[in-house]
């Protein structure tokens, strides 16, 4: 019997449900993940961006139109040489620990988040200098103009902390999550594997606007958040409908269907940009450090298979072909999409990799055993991997655990790694600029660490581009750059569905779970 029919003939069962929970009729929520880091700063981890949006608030938002619009900032004025812009904060920011907001701590906050976000790395490289002017002004002094500035403040993780923590080096974890956030985090309540949770915070002032994506008015309609952590998705599913959970961040795509026919529940697709399923090839150790051992897996490589395993019949959750960019943004590109045409070829895949100088280096995938979607493509890439001739060494272990290890940039006998599958949300994955993986900076870039001063300078060219055709025609150039070095794989897009109870309503489209705006019928 196959995997997903297995799952829509088995029983169920749910969570057991504390009396004082029940009574207190809290948001009761299933993340994707465990929680294990709090700085959104120090890791990407999407689970520490769910956080994150909860218990920090940025200077702009990201409305779900193309706009970037003012959040904690009232607004800004640009000087006529557009290198002076001048930010004022608006009325009754308060830090959860009842200080005020001020333009130092936008300031520090800046600094820290330049220093780590990969969009923030190259916009720090237009900056002379961020000046707090007095408690609610502040300035970003450029050396020549930033086009994409506002994107970074407003679409990027560019999260504001006190600065007496965002002092704190982004090398190293901030682990007090004192934000401005419609939401506090109960670090007592904390406790990593199995929950977490989070109080409204009555001294947060929303903007009087509707909620839109990541702006708008960020107006908390329940008193108290928790997060469960389930990683069996049966169970989780269970929990949902029979009450004892409100939502399912990520419900096996399998059980969507079984979801949308029990009395009380429902499934939507809150974000249909479609996430990015993606490959990360480590580019320090052998056999993937070959550019001819990728272009071998890219020859074999087909999206299709990859995303039919996870959404298997329901085609209206998959998206292929898919090249780098999210197709609801501008830079969304087809350059090269005859590289990804099926039927893929087996037999020149095998023979590319016989003529790649491959001396049999065992490609070690990291499979997260609690990620059942990442695992099943996991299994997909192994058996491509075999078909073409790789050796594979296939260690199944927990998200939290692929997290710590792909850090380690050590041999694979020394606690290194080959590769591994993750997603991006289609605003991580909108342009050059944004897309996390898309660096060629070395050691010095995200996992993988693949070292391309090409693609390095054509990311600064469209940082630099002045309109919008400009900065589409090097989007396209980047794409057929990615053909010739296949940096890492992209499997392909899933429309990933959440889970609901049928009782909450208004949920906020957004590329993560936000828990402002949605209320309880």
């Amino acid at each position: 019997m196959r995997r997903r029919d297995l799952l829509k003939s088995a029983p169920l069962v749910g969570l057991a449900t504390p009396a004082l929970a029940q009574a207190q009729k809290p948001l009761r929520f299933i993340p994707q993940a465990n929680l294990t880091a709090l700085d959104p700063i120090w890791t990407t981890a999407v689970i520490t961006y769910n956080h994150a949006y909860m218990v920090y608030d940025q200077l702009y938002g990201y409305d779900g139109a193309g706009n970037i619009r003012p959040q904690m900032a009232e607004g800004h004025t640009v000087s006529q040489d557009q290198l002076t812009w001048t930010f004022t904060l608006r009325e009754g920011l308060k830090f959860h620990d009842g200080e005020k907001v001020l333009a130092k701590d936008c300031a520090q906050s800046l600094r820290r988040w330049g220093s780590r976000d990969s969009f923030g790395q190259v916009l720090m490289k237009y900056v002379n200098e961020i000046v707090a002017l007095d408690d609610k002004k502040f300035e970003i002094r450029l050396k020549k103009p930033c086009p994409q500035l506002l994107f970074g403040l407003g679409a990027r993780q560019s999260f504001i902390m006190p600065e007496r923590l965002a002092l704190k080096p982004g090398t190293e974890q901030v682990t007090d999550p004192v934000g401005s956030g419609p939401f506090r985090f109960l670090r007592d309540e904390w406790v990593s594997g199995a929950r977490a949770a989070y109080a409204k915070f009555d001294g947060y002032v929303p903007r009087q606007e509707a909620p839109a994506f990541f702006a708008g008015g960020k107006v908390a309609h329940f008193d108290r958040v928790e997060w469960i952590v389930q990683p069996d998705p049966a169970t989780a599913a269970a929990a949902l409908q029979k009450g004892e959970v409100d939502w399912l961040e990520q419900p096996l795509i399998d059980l969507c269907p079984m979801l949308n026919k029990s009395p009380g529940c429902y499934t939507k697709v809150v974000d249909p940009g479609g996430w990015l399923m993606f490959m990360v090839l480590n580019h320090l150790n052998p056999p993937l450090d070959n550019v001819k051992v990728r272009q071998a897996i890219l020859t074999a490589m087909d999206q299709g298979a990859f995303i039919e395993s996870v959404v298997g019949d329901q085609k209206d959750l998959q998206m292929v072909p898919t090249g780098l960019f999210a197709p609801t943004f501008p830079m969304a590109s087809t350059v090269g999409f005859d590289r990804l045409a099926p039927p893929r070829d087996i037999a020149k895949a095998k023979k590319m990799l016989a003529e790649s100088g491959y001396k049999g280096e065992p490609v070690m995938i990291m499979s997260p055993s609690d990620q059942p979607a990442l695992a099943t493509l996991s299994e997909v890439a192994r058996d491509m991997f075999q078909q073409i001739g790789l050796k594979v060494d296939y260690q199944s272990m927990d998200w939290g655990s692929v997290v710590t290890r792909r850090a380690n940039k050590s041999p694979v006998d020394k606690g290194g790694w080959g590769c591994f599958i993750t997603v991006m949300s289609p605003l991580t994955s909108a342009n050059p600029g944004s897309m996390l993986v898309l660096r060629g900076n070395g050691q010095q870039g995200w996992f993988g660490w693949p070292t391309d001063p090409k693609l390095e300078e054509m990311r600064e060219a469209w940082f630099d581009a002045p309109d919008l055709p400009a900065q589409k025609a090097i989007a396209d150039q980047i794409q057929a750059h990615y053909f010739e070095t296949v940096n890492f794989l992209p499997l392909g897009r899933i429309r990933q569905p959440m889970a609901f109870r049928s009782d909450i309503q208004d949920v906020v489209s957004a590329s993560f779970p936000v828990f402002w705006g949605m209320r309880r019928t």
